[in-house]
């Protein structure tokens, strides 16, 4: 399926609707900001890498209603379409970096015409996509080798190709291998409070034929004592320079309990993901949900008192002392990992520049 892509004019953006799987294959057409905005904030839209690449087909599109042709006005009712879609979540890191991406095509381009920028946005943000389909196979290929078949693995939230492009991050290694014929069988932690691993995760394994098995978030310490889990695989939204990491609420209790078993604990993303300018997750936003989302959203009536207090944060850090090792298109991250995420990311630059 594809989640995110351009229509056949370009001139909008086009989207599986999340929050309607797994009963229902929805899209949903997005042409103006308002609704580009919402598809990301209101998860109608989500994962990291797939947030990046409707951000950058979103900024095309909206480029292309700008009327100014003089190139000072153009680029400053660019960055007001930019600064908006970047204000739709603030933890995922490849939101802003597709945008800032997207914003350089334009700041280099400024002795050209607007229509020139344009057809040269459009070829970025194709090129983000396609890029981002040879880092998750990447990715994956560098997973897969931490996994023997009929491993046990668990996951938590969702990163696989809904997630990404194709394959996804923490999921990739699994449909990778499923597709050279081994077998795994996954436990997938429901993720509250959006349930993207009983709707998601367990959609997309279900769909690709490996054995999965749905669990609430708190079932997880059970699975591992019980022998289950050989490995823990899950994406993320953001890495600090010293390897702390964010991702979907409960995934620092997974890595926790994974260190009280002895079961590796790995983290997949792309580069794009590492955020060198932060230097540990105490720096890392963390983005608060409403709170009708754990009274009442997954209820015929609320299973809680109204007047009752929430705290709904949508995501945690995890210490980098529990992960494992970070697996990115350029290779395998360990500690310590201020070293080895900058080897990375210069990697990633040194291939750009070539």
């Amino acid at each position: 399926m594809e989640n995110v892509t351009l229509s056949p004019d370009g001139k909008t953006v086009v989207i599986i609707d999340q929050t309607k799987l797994p009963n229902a294959i929805e899209y949903l057409t997005l042409s103006t900001p308002r609704q580009m905005y919402d598809s990301i904030f209101a998860l109608k839209l989500r994962g990291a890498l797939c947030i990046g690449i409707c951000a950058g087909f979103s900024i095309y599109c909206l480029a292309q209603t700008i009327e100014e042709t003089e190139y000072d006005a153009f680029l400053l009712k660019f960055r007001e379409y930019k600064d908006y879609l970047d204000s739709s979540r603030p933890t995922a890191v490849n939101l802003s970096w597709a945008l800032k991406r997207m914003e350089k095509v334009v700041l280099d381009a400024k002795d050209k015409s607007i229509v020139e920028i344009i057809s040269l946005l459009k070829a970025e943000c194709i090129a983000i996509k396609e890029e981002d389909i040879k880092i998750c196979k990447a990715i994956s290929e560098y997973g897969l080798e931490f996994l023997k078949d009929g491993d046990g693995i668990l996951t938590h939230c969702n990163a696989g190709p809904l997630a990404t492009s194709q394959y996804g991050t923490a999921l990739g290694p699994l449909i990778l291998g499923k597709e050279r014929g081994m077998s795994f069988k996954v436990f997938a932690d429901e993720t509250r409070p959006l349930l993207q691993g009983a709707r998601l995760t367990a959609f997309e394994l279900h769909e690709a034929g490996i054995d999965v098995t749905l669990i609430c978030d708190n079932m997880a310490s059970i699975v591992m004592k019980n022998g289950f889990i050989n490995a823990c695989f899950v994406g993320c939204d953001r890495v600090a320079e010293n390897g702390d990491t964010a991702n979907k609420i409960g995934t620092s209790g997974v890595a926790i309990l994974a260190k009280h078993y002895g079961i590796p604990f790995y983290v997949m993303c792309p580069t794009s993901t590492i955020d060198l300018n932060c230097k540990t997750g105490d720096d890392i936003e963390i983005e608060l949900r409403s709170e009708d989302e754990i009274k009442s959203k997954w209820y015929e009536k609320p299973m809680a008192p109204s007047d009752v207090k929430c705290y709904n944060p949508a995501f945690d850090v995890t210490d980098h002392n529990l992960i494992t090792a970070i697996i990115t298109e350029h290779g395998v991250c360990k500690a310590p990992f201020e070293v080895s995420l900058k080897e990375a990311v210069q990697k990633a630059q040194d291939k750009i520049k070539k």
